[in-house]
């Protein structure tokens, strides 16, 4: 498996990832924290304006840290070496050309952008969404079969997004996962 040089010789990649969301902002400092050590933390907020984002990301960031959390910011590039994250995430074409220094996280939805995250040299696909979502309701899913043939077309390791939670985890005998609301704190169950 490939990684940036920078994250590669701090630390492995995390298998539990939590995003952050208009939805669960309120609960993100004790989701962060009660999440397993080494754990990811994606950083999106598109729903504040750029003085309001930069001082949330702040406060998480040092919660995050305090954690030993790899942070992803969904910006570019140049503002996340600003903002100090640990990398980035987005479509294929957001994250082009690539940075070596930074974690590349691609999101991904079908075999054309799998095939373009892995044209980047991607370190990372985030394929979604595996199950029902909050977020988009009655949304098309990909459902166990389909993500794990996917998966295996990826040049990078996967994770899973998409109604994911421990159970639906356990269910797809996945272990690298990513929620939204799976989990927040109110959501979490300690032994994740």
């Amino acid at each position: 498996m490939r990684y940036s040089e920078r994250v590669s010789d701090a630390k492995t990649l995390p298998d539990l990832w939590l995003i952050s969301d208009e939805r669960n902002d309120a609960r993100l400092e004790a989701s962060l924290r009660r999440l397993p050590r080494g754990s990811g933390f994606i950083y999106r907020h598109y729903h504040l304006n750029d003085p309001d984002r930069y001082q949330r990301f702040r406060e998480l960031l040092c919660i995050a840290k305090g954690c030993d959390h790899t942070v992803i910011l969904s910006d570019s590039a140049l503002t996340a070496r600003e903002w100090g994250a640990d990398g980035i995430y987005g479509s294929p074409r957001a994250l082009y050309p690539r940075r070596r220094d930074l974690l590349h996280i691609a999101t991904a939805h079908n075999m054309r952008e799998i095939g373009q995250a892995n044209r980047i040299g991607a370190d990372v696909i985030m394929l979604s969404p595996v199950f029902p979502t909050k977020s988009h309701p009655g949304s098309g899913t990909l459902g166990p079969m389909r993500f794990l043939m996917m998966a295996k077309y990826a040049g990078v390791p996967v994770i899973a997004l998409g109604g994911m939670d421990q159970q639906y985890s356990k269910q797809l005998r996945w272990n690298r996962w990513a929620a939204i609301d799976g989990l927040s704190a109110g959501h979490l169950r300690p032994e994740a």
